[in-house]
């Protein structure tokens, strides 16, 4: 690998990660472009260059990016909407990448849920509905059911349905989601079995289609609906050793049915009674600021760290974890309106375990609750002996917090 290589980072506006893969970059002594369809607040990028592109114009993105000069050593997507880009600039450049089939498989829910089947990947029982036959579907399967458009993240648009009346309500709520977020609010939604029972995220690096697992990470808080809005995460999971390896297996089925074979992967995965259940599964690593709370290796590398010596096949300090227990809460927003201020920030920051905490909504911002938003009001993260301790400290820094949102 040439001396101080040059890195592409895709990123949408608005992007929590930006500053992280800046900081990351630095620390490596890897030249980064920020490339964003939106403005990248200078603060972030350092001594990082941006250039714009525009992430739903994929091919004339990924055509800018492979013009650069020097050439880029690497393209990498740090979001869902950027990953499609970083693909194609990569196959236009020559460098190393998913099959564009394959990421693109992680962009549409339906095709996703079609290759699962294919290949015999446990997963929810689903269908497809046309406009005005969602509650068809959903009683076809039997209730309860989850509705959810083929195209959005972070858990936007995803609503818990247990009767017909409620069918129809969520469609036209999800269309009108859809609409708002630019998509066709009349392409079909997909209608999914609901799975009781627990949920944990798996984050893990692919290198030549051998899928590496950084952490298995539990969500406390149950999530039955009627919104999907995640709050905590916390590592190492506390299911028992043989669900735990049941889940890697299951992931793993996922990855090779997709055709995924190189970089960050971020898996949802439901343990269900009759095992352990795929719901999705990305090209690209945690969302949000939640990778804070992982560090790998004896000096406490970044998530970030990771991914770009990994893309760039640069040696690592290792990717086992480098502190005992961790944990992130995402701080939901309770109502729509006006942020004034979130309080109890010290006393958050003074609780045994809470290493830190990043409010991601300025003050005075118009915020919105899910399903129709997609953001948090900021992320809280600790450290501590065991997942208990983390739990306990994030609980209790949580409950502390003063958030004022004035209504509309």
């Amino acid at each position: 690998m040439k001396q101080n290589p040059l890195v592409v980072l895709v990123v949408p506006a608005g992007s929590y990660r930006t500053t992280d893969f800046v900081d990351a970059a630095r620390t490596l002594r890897v030249n980064l472009v920020v490339a964003s369809d939106g403005d990248v607040p200078m603060s972030d990028l350092g001594r990082s260059r941006s250039m714009t592109i525009d992430c739903s114009r994929p091919e004339w993105s990924a055509s800018r990016i492979a013009k650069l000069k020097p050439s880029p050593d690497a393209v990498i997507a740090a979001d869902d909407g950027g990953v499609v880009t970083a693909a194609l600039a990569s196959n236009m450049l020559g460098i190393s990448t998913n099959p564009l089939s394959a990421v693109a498989s992680t962009r549409d829910k339906a095709r996703m849920r079609g290759l699962l089947a294919n290949a015999d990947v446990r997963q929810p029982d689903f269908r497809l509905a046309d406009p005005g036959q969602v509650a068809a579907a959903a009683a076809t399967l039997g209730y309860p059911c989850v509705v959810k458009p083929k195209n959005l993240s972070a858990s936007r648009g995803v609503i818990r349905v247990d009767s017909d009346v409620g069918a129809h309500q969520a469609e036209a709520r999800i269309r009108a989601i859809v609409t708002d977020a630019c998509g066709d609010a009349d392409a079909r939604l997909l209608v999914e079995s609901f799975v009781p029972g627990p949920e944990v995220a798996v984050e893990g690096m692919l290198i030549g289609g051998s899928l590496t697992v950084l952490a298995i990470l539990d969500k406390p808080d149950p999530l039955d609906g009627p919104f999907f809005e995640e709050t905590m995460f916390v590592t190492p999971s506390r299911l028992d050793r043989d669900l735990q390896d049941e889940i890697v297996s299951l992931t793993e089925d996922a990855v090779l049915a997709l055709g995924l074979v190189t970089g960050p992967i971020h898996a949802e995965v439901r343990c269900g009674r009759d095992g352990a259940a795929l719901i999705e599964i990305a090209a690209r690593s945690i969302g949000g600021l939640c990778g804070r709370a992982l560090t790998f290796g004896l000096f406490g590398e970044s998530l970030e760290s990771v991914i770009l010596r990994s893309a760039l096949g640069m040696p690592g300090s290792g990717m086992d974890t480098a502190v005992a227990a961790t944990g992130a809460f995402m701080v939901p927003i309770p109502d729509a309106g006006t942020l004034v201020s979130i309080g109890g920030v010290e006393e958050a920051l003074a609780i045994e375990g809470i290493t830190g905490f990043d409010q991601t909504i300025p003050n005075g911002r118009h915020v919105v609750p899910l399903p129709e938003g997609d953001r948090y009001l900021g992320f809280l993260f600790a450290q501590g002996h065991t997942s208990e301790d983390v739990e306990r400290s994030l609980r209790t820094a949580h409950a502390g917090l003063d958030v004022r949102i004035r209504e509309p």
